[in-house]
C-alpha cells in the first residue's frame, strides 16, 4: 500500500502545480500533503466509508478506513515530489 499512498500525494502535487504553476515547490508539496492528510483524517468520521460503499470513484479518491502509517507515506510522496519539482527548476 505504501507505493499507492506515495503516488496519491505525488498526483495531488501534480494537480496543485498545474493549477498554480508559479507556486514554489515547498508550497506545492505542503498543500498536497495537507490535502492527503485531510482525506485520511476524514476517514475517521465514517463518511468516506459510506460514500465508498455506493461509489467506486469515491472509494478510489477517499478510501474507506483510517490507517495511521499512510500519513507517513503521504509525507514521503510529498518529499519526492518536492525534490522532483526542485530538480526540474521550478521557482524557489
Amino acid at each position: 500500500m505504501c507505493i499507492r499512498d506515495r503516488l496519491y500525494t505525488v498526483l495531488l502535487c501534480t494537480l496543485v502545480a498545474f493549477c498554480a504553476p508559479r507556486a514554489r515547490p515547498a508550497v506545492v508539496a505542503s498543500t498536497a500533503l495537507g490535502l492527503s492528510w485531510a482525506v485520511e483524517f476524514a476517514q475517521l468520521t465514517g463518511v468516506p466509508a459510506q460514500w465508498s460503499a455506493h461509489s467506486t470513484a469515491a472509494r478510489l479518491v477517499l478510501g474507506s478506513t483510517f490507517n495511521a502509517p499512510d500519513l507517513f507515506w503521504y509525507a514521503v510522496g510529498a518529499a519526492c515530489a518536492w525534490a522532483l519539482l526542485r530538480a526540474a527548476g521550478q521557482p524557489r
